[in-house]
């Protein structure tokens, strides 16, 4: 049996699949890569990074949607406590609420309350 080598892709369920992926897309600066679609309906989405190193798909789901809204799923790792920096200035220009960083358990930076537009919280994190 052979070790895993981290995470193929995170799928989160979205109430708007247009809605999120220009949130994703004008926020985080994902791109989009494959388009779900069904039945001549947009159902879904596979997203990545600029560094093609966080693959995310998205998929039309509001109840589940709804019911993580709070919630933290995801934590995107950045390269350095500056960087995190860096996330919260260009939060700030493009008038993106967030809650601040603040000091991670293992001492890094973190920046919090950032949520999507399904109130999904994504962090940002350098250990």
């Amino acid at each position: 049996m052979g070790a895993f080598q981290g995470f193929h892709h995170v799928k989160l369920p979205v109430a708007d699949v247009a809605r999120s992926r220009d949130w994703y897309v004008r926020v985080l600066g994902f791109t989009v890569t494959i388009e779900f679609v069904e039945e001549e309906v947009l159902m879904g989405l596979a997203l990545s990074d600029p560094g093609e190193t966080v693959q995310l798909a998205i998929r039309q789901d509001p109840a589940r949607a709804a019911a993580l809204s709070g919630f933290d799923p995801i934590a995107l790792r950045v390269p350095a406590r500056a960087d995190v920096e860096k996330w919260r200035r260009r939060l700030d220009d493009l008038g993106q609420p967030h809650g601040g960083i603040v000091t991670g358990h293992k001492g890094g930076s973190v920046l919090v309350g950032l949520h999507d537009p399904d109130g999904m919280e994504i962090r940002l994190y350098a250990d």
